[in-house]
């Protein structure tokens, strides 16, 4: 091919990218086949370089700023980093620095920091308070996200004592495992496409525009550079970073100083199966010069800084073949395509299915039955399929529809317009039922220990329960002889049997959760997009299950932290008269109706109003939701995080990084016993 042609193929190909990258955030390749792309370019431009354009993607920083926020321009431009793909390149970098430094052979001082996989965002404070906080976008320009970062709870409104003057800090935000774990959840649970990785999770969250959600999201951040000149300064990246948290600012603890490359290389290697046992997702290692003046003095091209570059560990992928596409059906009526793989080991574990997100992913990464695909753990957690390999397609491979018909019951699917998910609106579904029965028994629900996956199917199968009222119709007799086969046996002594005293385990767990808060029976309802938090705060604030039924759609819009979204969802729900009478047999069965907990709407304040908690470690006489219950039944508020607004910290056994910080800021600090004489 034409060197040109190529070239100008090239840079459409690594503009798509870019855009499905940065601005769409659904990238279509994985980074290490776009930095081949990239690469491959670099190199043409090299040997051409009559042929190098000023809009070449080469000639600047990828990205652009999205639309719906203000643009803003950094004090400096936010470069990318070069990377390093094996440890010969990376001691090539070495090289490079030694000769740009002038040192010869001697050793150069170097900072190993894990590379955070999430979106870039440049902080501004002037006088130690955040005035603003932009996004990268194309390096030079970023988009004004300060209402969204203000809400992420580790980043400091006011910094401990700052600098007087106007500084910009740069970090990397990013969504903690465990949170991405609960958003998709969620998502499952309501139909809506799933995040494939926290970093595309991050950057969607920062792009909307409502700043509660974001609040939500439980976002993370660590901050690794202070763009500021003058006496003032650090002298070295190492200094830096202990200013940075001196100041109250996150900065991720494992970084190093080391004293040579070989340092850093070991370092780098020390983390390449490590990493998976971090609360955050890494891609690797970003190995810096230490000395400031040096790094000045290396000086960047104009898209790199010639001080630093990205270690990139192997991209976690594997491949195998897409046996079949299956369907598997929510509680809400979502049909949801996923894959059935030849298992394969990858990143240690053995993988046999993966998600496929819904119909118009698949048809857009063009995946057939019978494929060989390329699969990797989305944020090394969750297994997703990449892309299809063309070249060892079957020839009577056949693209793939999604059915028009519900894959449990054959009912007809519908989709809303605005959505891109299929759903049965047969609420007789027998996997509708079974999904909202097990949701509706969880512990953050109705909490009814012992009714899980095997007994609602028999259930079910023995036509006992067709709806959440139906529970309240069981006793101990019917479920003591009720047979329940195991869903998956482990062994040959895994056999059918009769429930027995868990049976009678089962009816009193039941009549118990007659007596649970409504903010509990809210949430097991199972109404969209309504979460635990939207369900007690409509139970704190209407007080009863017929206030709820009964508000006016601009009336639930003016409850504090009820958007147009979990407002209409409630009127929705309200208006279908199956739910109305599915309400009526909850209440007629002894199901409570009405708020236990301390009104939030000028009422009697119970006596820890106005106090916060922070709970850490693990308690011995009752669990995180039991403690959280008891605070706020007293008029007290629970924190994820300790900050000089928390009133108590509870610390568990095997209390973590939240009691040294507790003590730093001298909050009081309560062990289980004083935390119950405080409650009781």
């Amino acid at each position: 091919m034409d060197p040109l042609d190529r070239i100008n193929q090239l840079r459409e190909q690594i503009r798509h990218h870019e855009n499905c990258y940065y601005a769409l955030h659904a990238p279509e390749i994985s980074d290490e086949q776009f930095d081949t792309l990239l690469h491959e370019l670099e190199q043409l431009e090299v040997e051409h370089p009559d042929l190098v354009t000023p809009d070449s993607p080469t000639q600047r920083v990828a990205g652009r700023p999205t639309e719906g926020f203000a643009t803003v321009e950094h004090i400096a431009p936010m470069l990318s980093l070069g990377n390093a793909y094996n440890e010969a390149e990376l001691r090539a970098f070495d090289e490079r620095v030694r000769k740009g430094a002038g040192l010869g052979d001697g050793p150069v001082p170097y900072v190993a920091e894990l590379k955070i996989d999430g979106l870039s965002i440049a902080l501004t404070y002037e006088g130690g308070r955040l005035v603003r906080g932009a996004t990268r976008g194309d390096g030079v320009r970023g988009e004004d996200v300060t209402a969204n970062v203000r809400t992420i709870r580790p980043i400091p409104l006011i910094l401990k004592k700052g600098p007087e003057g106007r500084v910009e800090i740069r970090g990397e935000l990013f969504i903690p495992r465990a949170s991405f774990a609960r958003i998709n959840k969620d998502r499952e649970a309501d139909g809506e496409p799933l995040f494939a990785n926290p970093r595309n999770a991050a950057a969607g969250t920062m792009r909307n525009l409502d700043p509660s959600l974001v609040a939500k999201r439980g976002l993370g951040a660590f901050t690794y550079q202070l763009v500021m000149d003058g006496p003032a300064a650090p002298p070295t990246h190492s200094a830096m970073l202990e200013t940075l948290r001196g100041w109250g600012l996150p900065v991720e603890r494992h970084y190093t100083s080391c004293a040579s490359i070989h340092e850093a290389v070991a370092f780098c290697h020390s983390w390449a199966d490590g990493r998976q046992a971090l609360e955050f997702d890494t891609d690797g290692v970003v190995v810096k010069v230490d000395d400031l003046a040096l790094r000045g003095r290396l000086g960047t091209t104009s898209k790199f800084p010639r001080w630093a570059t990205a270690f990139k560990f192997p991209a976690q992928q594997a491949h195998t073949t897409l046996l079949r596409i299956a369907v598997n059906v929510g509680r809400t009526g979502a049909n949801t395509p996923y894959a059935v793989l030849d298992p394969v080991l990858l990143a240690g574990s053995t993988i046999s299915m993966a998600t496929l997100h819904n119909a118009e992913d698949i048809a857009r990464k063009d995946l057939r039955e019978g494929d060989t695909v390329v699969i990797e753990k989305a944020g090394d957690v969750i297994p997703r399929v990449v892309s299809p390999i063309i070249s060892l397609r079957p020839e009577d491979a056949r693209s793939w529809v999604m059915p028009a018909t519900c894959a449990e019951c054959g009912s007809e699917l519908r989709r809303d317009e605005a959505e891109v998910v299929w759903r049965c609106e047969n609420t007789s579904c027998p996997a509708r039922l079974r999904r909202s029965l097990e949701h509706f028994a969880s512990r953050s629900a109705m909490n009814i220990e012992g009714l899980g996956e095997s007994l609602v199917d028999q259930l079910i199968a023995q036509g006992l329960v067709h709806d959440f009222g139906d529970l309240y119709r069981l006793d101990g007799s019917q479920l003591e002889i009720l047979v329940v086969a195991p869903k998956a046996p482990r062994s040959e002594r895994a056999v059918s049997r009769k429930l027995g005293k868990v049976g009678r385990n089962v009816a009193e767990q039941i009549d118990r959760s007659r007596q649970n808060d409504l903010s509990r029976l809210v949430y097991a309802l199972g109404i969209r997009h309504v979460g635990e938090k939207a369900a007690a705060t409509l139970a704190r604030h209407l007080r009863s299950m017929d206030a709820i039924l009964d508000s006016p759609l601009e009336a639930l819009q003016t409850i504090p932290e009820v958007g147009p979204v979990v407002a209409a969802s409630v009127r929705a729900f309200a208006d279908e008269s199956r739910n109305r009478a599915l309400v009526t047999k909850l209440a007629r069965a002894g199901v409570n109706m009405a708020s236990l907990q301390p009104p939030m709407d000028g009422g009697a304040p119970g006596p820890l109003a106005g106090r916060t908690f922070v709970l850490t470690g693990t308690l011995l006489t009752m669990t995180r939701e039991e403690a959280t219950d008891a605070v706020e039944r007293l008029g007290g508020k629970v924190s994820g995080s300790v900050s000089r607004k928390t009133h108590y910290l509870v610390a568990g056994a095997e209390a973590g990084s939240k009691l040294e910080k507790a003590r730093t800021l001298g909050v009081a600090i309560l062990d289980e016993d004083e935390f119950k004489r405080l409650i009781i």
